[in-house]
């Protein structure tokens, strides 16, 4: 009984720095205004997107639905340091897809692989003008 108590007690004690300090309810404000509180810093900042992709597929093989198969799987899971659902950076210097794109990669043997930005898929950028944004 005295723990759920002193559980409420935190609870609104979340809420009144939150309402004291003229913070918008997000989760990751209310991670930050725990317990005594007099500042907090940085919260107009956007936190980084996360979002879980798994651990990727044993199954090597993609059957259609009659049963044949119809593409095999890598059996690595990184190619060139990079792995798939990795948010990159590419600065594209040379060829027609010149450009910055910055969203998440998916690895191909190849070494040329299509980032999902937010304006769409551009396929086949290559290895060499990726750089790792977020792990």
């Amino acid at each position: 009984m005295q723990q759920r108590a002193a559980y409420r007690r935190r609870s609104g004690r979340t809420k009144y720095n939150r309402i004291r300090l003229g913070l918008p309810k997000e989760h990751w404000i209310d991670a930050l205004g725990v317990g005594d509180v007099d500042k907090v810093y940085g919260v107009h900042k956007r936190p980084l997107f996360i979002k879980c992709m798994g651990r990727g597929s044993h199954q090597r093989t993609k059957f259609a639905k009659n049963g044949f198969p119809r593409r095999y799987m890598l059996k690595e899971k990184q190619i060139h340091g990079f792995s798939t659902a990795d948010m990159v950076e590419a600065n594209v210097t040379q060829g027609k897809k010149q450009g910055r794109y910055k969203g998440r990669v998916t690895i191909r043997k190849r070494g040329s692989s299509p980032i999902q930005t937010v304006n769409g898929v551009v396929q086949g950028i290559s290895w060499k003008y990726v750089v790792f944004w977020q792990r």
